[in-house]
């Protein structure tokens, strides 16, 4: 299964100024409901994103595709 088909939200953020990527993706982690996931599109790995994820109880998968995207599939962590 593709991470575009675990998702229940995507943020393309690969076009959008900073901050802005980082506030949409606040955003919409705000949205999730209980098991679903978000999927962020950027062109490069958001390093500081990740500490922050990490810090608020969500985790995180990324790859990048054959066109450079890294597609960043994040969720909460079960408690």
């Amino acid at each position: 299964m593709s991470a575009r088909d675990e998702a229940s939200l995507v943020v393309d953020a690969r076009m959008m100024e900073p901050p802005e990527p980082f506030v949409r993706t606040m955003e919409g982690l705000d949205e999730l409901k209980d098991g679903e996931k978000m999927l962020l599109l950027l062109y490069r790995e958001p390093h500081p994103l990740y500490r922050t994820l990490v810090n608020n109880g969500y985790t995180y998968r990324s790859q990048t595709a054959e066109d450079g995207t890294v597609e960043i599939l994040i969720w909460k962590v079960a408690a």
